[in-house]
């Protein structure tokens, strides 16, 4: 059986209510043996602690997404830095970035928001989990002061195209996390995907969120990663043992406190 890693599923949030462990247990089935879960904000914190702790295949990541930066971003990310700083062990620091696709009203405070979570990656040596969404130029405007700092991580969700693949991947300590759009006929992501080598590349579904091909329009769950490895099979010519076996190795190179646990 292949051996996947989920970079990034939010398993603990409400979509997954009903059937949470029935859907940690299909992805187990399939073949995916570690999930990495990033936090939303201050509300979400409790609920992936719960499931993480009950769990030794999931491994929580902290911090506060751009879609929640509002007016009271500063005592909102107060918060969860003092989650940060508790006993927890927390695996990396996300999902952080840019969001602008739905509002602008706080383009200032997402940058000033996501850089001072940026140094919480480099205080502490974890990766970071990037979520950029029509804000690729303001992304590189935060980033460019750390281009030489040592920062690693994983842009999240990447869609873009060849020259901004070219470009994020200038961060040399930074994979694309590729999930089910790849798999979207309307996608050129498979094309773009051609131009970047394998050893730059994670797996992630980000569900409940981008169910890939045959299962667009339902719940997106971990267990489909399995679609998105068969679509990288074909995308680079290489066997689906051979896809599992160099993105779970570039997963655990993101994620080296992760890699002796079990």
């Amino acid at each position: 059986m292949i051996t996947l890693v989920d970079t990034h599923t939010h398993l603990y949030c409400e979509e997954f209510d009903e059937d949470r462990e029935l859907a940690l247990i299909r992805a187990r089935e399939a073949g995916v043996m570690r999930l990495f879960m990033p936090n939303i904000d201050d509300t979400t914190v409790e609920a992936l602690l719960a499931f993480c702790d009950a769990h030794d295949c999931c491994y929580p990541l902290i911090g506060l997404h751009p879609t929640s930066v509002d007016e009271n971003w500063k005592e909102r990310l107060r918060k969860v830095e003092a989650c940060l700083d508790s006993p927890v062990r927390y695996y990396g620091i996300g999902e952080v970035g840019l969001d602008l696709y739905w509002d602008q009203t706080y383009k200032k405070e997402q940058m000033l928001a996501l850089d001072r979570q940026v140094q919480w990656a480099l205080e502490r040596s974890l990766p970071v989990i990037l979520h950029c969404r029509n804000a690729y130029s303001e992304l590189l405007d935060v980033l460019a002061p750390y281009r030489q700092a040592g920062l690693t991580g994983i842009f999240h969700c990447f869609s873009g195209s060849s020259k901004e693949a070219e470009r994020l991947l200038e961060y040399e300590g930074f994979m694309l996390g590729i999930n089910g759009v790849v798999t979207f006929k309307s996608s050129k992501l498979p094309q773009v995907l051609e131009g970047i080598p394998l050893s730059r590349i994670v797996l992630e579904t980000d569900s409940p969120y981008l169910a890939p091909v045959p299962y667009r329009g339902r719940r997106n769950e971990s267990a489909y990663l399995v679609e998105v490895a068969k679509k990288l099979s074909e995308v680079y010519g290489l066997p689906l043992a051979q896809i599992a076996r160099e993105t779970t190795a570039n997963a655990l190179k993101v994620f080296k406190n992760a890699e002796m646990s079990f």
